[in-house]
């Protein structure tokens, strides 16, 4: 199967789909400003409007003040992430007084909840389009220059922009985000993706391996492998060619062994024994996975229609330690979710004892409109036991965390550098296979940037090692 697939690529890496981008700003007649929020698909899918844009005489500018059309690419996924935003609308809408002919989108999660409020009772937004919609943006931003607001926020079950060569925007020129698929299946109860970003649907085997080994002819050593639950990836090609998750994994990771392969998110009732498997054989699929548990309780993940149990998911942790003793993994926490009782508060951090997590992502519950769980639940967690839950969440997890950390010292890692330190130029940062950020002297091995090279930890802080070079 990989053997196919890589004849098509080698066949077809050539074409013009994927050429590099160009940001002369003598080339372009107008200016765009893009800032984005959320996940790293909102992020990857900046990248793919910017290429529109490019496509339609729009160079990027940093500077929001002097841009011909400022976008915003939302969050819906709490409510701490809309509020952000409208406080960076109302400072767009201020410099917009100022200068009637820039035009404000709106893009993203928060497009299709709230396009009515944005368009005509707030004034904050001329134009706002979703997520399956960004091939319109041209044809909305001509009918806004004509006076009139523009929206589209019409879902596909077939638009994955296959086709279109993302932009990378504010790149490190290391490491990049590929799509391979979009919408969500699952319908957890707590979560607003499959009503803004809609059904699953998966990407072209073959336009995403060609993505990949542009990315790394232009010098790129490392891609994350993108999807609301990428586990479910599956694609039927033309020639009748069936390509899991697994077989995608094995296919991208045989482009070249200098080229590391992540992949985020994955759902723990879909990650299979196939693809921890094939993590297990190529050294440079990166011995990381997120496994978001969201709770360590089973009633409280029923309420949250995940699917699984406790017992069920401390099974896939303990399988993928059997097959991959050194894989690092992370997940997300949420607290006090409806009907949550102090002792399944207590389940979870017991699980997140058991598991050891090396990283999370913590929150308590946000009640968005428009999911199941506001539809059948009463949000009924007062705040402050939301909050005090939270934080003995996170102490557990700096906890375990710093251990982990300690742990690895005295350990020799191979690090792939991504750049200079934050808080030094003569410090190199990069990350282990396990995704653990590492900084270490410079010293005067000549390295760069998007080398790979072997540090030795000496120290750790609960969030960072730090090394010498070997």
């Amino acid at each position: 199967m990989t053997e196919v697939l890589h004849k098509v690529v080698d066949e077809t890496r050539q074409g013009e789909a994927y050429a590099p981008f160009v940001n002369d700003p003598n080339l372009f007649s107008k200016k765009f400003y893009i800032e984005s929020y959320g996940c790293a698909m909102n992020f990857s899918d900046s990248e793919v409007i910017a290429s529109i844009l490019n496509d339609e005489g729009y160079g990027s500018t940093r500077d929001y003040e002097v841009a011909d059309l400022v976008l915003i690419n939302t969050c819906s996924i709490r409510e701490k992430a809309e509020q952000t935003i409208r406080t960076r609308l109302q400072a767009f809408k201020k410099v917009k007084e100022k200068n009637p002919g820039m035009l404000i989108a709106v893009m993203g999660c928060m497009a299709e909840r709230l396009k009515a409020k944005l368009l005509e009772e707030e004034r904050l937004v001329d134009i706002v389009v979703g997520p399956d919609a960004y091939r319109s943006l041209p044809g909305l931003i001509e009918e806004t220059t004509g006076g009139q607001k523009s929206v589209n926020v019409l879902l596909s079950r077939e638009e994955t922009y296959a086709d279109i060569a993302p932009i990378r925007l504010d790149s490190n020129g290391v490491t990049s985000f590929v799509s391979i698929m979009r919408g969500c299946n699952n319908m957890c109860t707590f979560c607003v993706v499959p009503f803004t970003r809609g059904r699953e649907r998966s990407r072209d085997a073959v336009s995403i391996l060609n993505e990949c080994r542009v990315l790394f002819d232009q010098g790129y050593r490392e891609i994350t492998l993108l999807g609301q639950n990428v586990d479910s990836y599956y694609y039927t090609g033309a020639d009748g060619i069936d390509v899991t998750f697994a077989a995608l994994l094995e296919s991208v990771a045989q482009i070249d062994p200098l080229l590391r392969v992540r992949f985020s998110t994955s759902h723990p009732k879909d990650i299979t024994d196939d693809v921890l498997h094939t993590m297990a054989k190529y050294h440079n699929i990166c011995k990381y996975i997120h496994l978001p548990v969201q709770s360590g309780n089973t009633r409280i993940l029923q309420q949250m229609n995940r699917t699984y149990t406790r017992e069920w998911y401390l099974h896939k942790v303990a399988r993928i330690r059997t097959i991959m003793p050194d894989c690092g993994i992370s997940t997300d926490v949420i607290s006090g979710f409806c009907t949550e009782t102090e002792e399944e508060h207590q389940d979870t951090l017991s699980l997140m004892q058991v598991c050891d997590f090396d990283m999370a992502y913590m929150y308590s519950y946000s009640e968005r409109p428009g999911t199941l769980a506001a539809r059948r639940f009463t949000d009924d967690v007062p705040e402050a036991v939301k909050s005090r839950r939270l934080a003995e969440i996170i102490k557990v997890q700096k906890d375990n965390q710093a251990i982990s950390y300690r742990a690895d010292i005295g350990k020799t890692f191979e690090v792939l550098i991504e750049g200079n330190s934050k808080k030094s130029e003569n410090d190199w940062s990069g990350r282990t296979t396990q995704n653990k950020v590492v900084v270490f002297p410079k010293g005067d091995a000549g390295l760069n940037k998007a080398d790979y090279c072997h540090v030795k930890i000496i120290h750790a802080t609960s969030a960072t090692l730090i090394g010498e070079l070997v």
